[in-house]
């Protein structure tokens, strides 16, 4: 069996803190490697060490610019194939296209599988990712897939606040299981905001489902880029007499509008994670790090232990 010492961790150029932290944590260095780009663009990646033989984890999620990421981490994998790398565990704590799930329409591709073929094809042995937009990617992969939730690094958080007078809303009816998941966690009722959308910026929230009147509001969701989602959610949920209005979410993957969105002030509090980088802008965004949460799946998987308990929160 391949033990921990033989583990070895290269990071790519998306998110070299978090890799920073996992390394730090494990107690490990991360291996040298060289990233550079030529004139025209094209990405030159050389790992620096000996990983013959290792149990090798590349750290890089598919953060903006995505496609610069996906592509190195591809070419990473493939370099550490060639260099005879034992097992080889891609770790996207985002895994960027996962919007792109099925066929919704007529002539669109499932972008979420032909990354996930991509991965395989380059030479990854096995995937660890976190709080996919759609759980189902999971099957896409004819590897072995480790999905970790980012529920108990919140629960940690959110556990000093107040919890008997909050309530948590889905901010569209495709995340009412992750909002029943989190009420049940943090002992509170739930509900959901049935929305509309005009385009792929802007959101129309339509009706809301549950009690929020006097409440502490907490919005749940995997992911946000122009808050357009988030904003409808709490501007309703304010007119319906909410107190206060948190959300909650995994990827915080915020452009220039979502920044706008969010200093008019209908979010008391935006809670992310550090899956991605994030600059707070002045702006009450909290970030809390899930370099701990990876660390110790990485360290499991190396030696060949069970990652459930990483999902048990409160007995759950």
């Amino acid at each position: 069996m391949t033990q921990i010492g033989e583990m070895k961790i290269i990071s790519g150029s998306a998110n070299p803190q978090l890799a920073k932290g996992i390394s730090e944590y494990i107690g490990t260095e991360l291996c040298q490697t060289t990233v550079k780009r030529f004139p025209d663009g094209e990405i030159f990646v050389k790992i620096n060490e000996n990983v013959r033989g290792s149990d090798l984890f590349i750290i890089n999620p598919t953060c903006p610019p995505a496609n610069d990421n996906l592509v190195e981490l591809l070419i990473m994998i493939d370099a550490a194939r060639r260099a005879s790398a034992q097992r080889i565990t891609a770790v996207l704590p985002f895994y960027g296209y996962a919007r792109q799930d099925r066929k919704d329409q007529p002539r669109v591709p499932i972008t979420a599988k032909l990354v996930a073929n991509l991965l395989v094809t380059a030479g990854a042995n096995r995937v660890l990712t976190m709080d996919l937009h759609a759980p189902q990617i999971q099957g896409f992969f004819d590897i072995p897939v480790d999905h970790l939730y980012a529920s108990s690094v919140f629960y940690g958080y959110l556990s000093k606040f107040n919890l008997k007078d909050m309530v948590v809303i889905s901010p569209d009816v495709g995340g009412l299981k992750m909002a029943a998941t989190y009420a049940d966690l943090l002992g509170t009722s739930f509900g959901f905001v049935a929305k509309r959308r005009t385009d792929a910026t802007h959101v129309e929230a339509m009706n809301l489902v549950g009690e929020v009147a006097g409440k502490s509001v907490l919005l749940v969701d995997d992911l946000t880029e122009s808050a357009g989602t988030l904003q409808a959610a709490a501007k309703l949920c304010r007119e319906n007499g909410a107190r206060t209005v948190r959300a909650c979410v995994t990827h915080a993957v915020l452009n220039e509008k979502g920044y706008e969105r969010l200093s008019e002030g209908f979010l008391d509090e935006l809670i992310t994670t550090d899956s991605t980088p994030i600059d707070p802008h002045g702006l009450p965004i909290t970030v809390l790090s899930v370099a701990e949460l990876l660390a110790e799946a990485i360290i499991r998987i190396c030696n060949h232990q069970s990652v459930t308990s990483l999902f048990k929160i409160k007995g759950y």
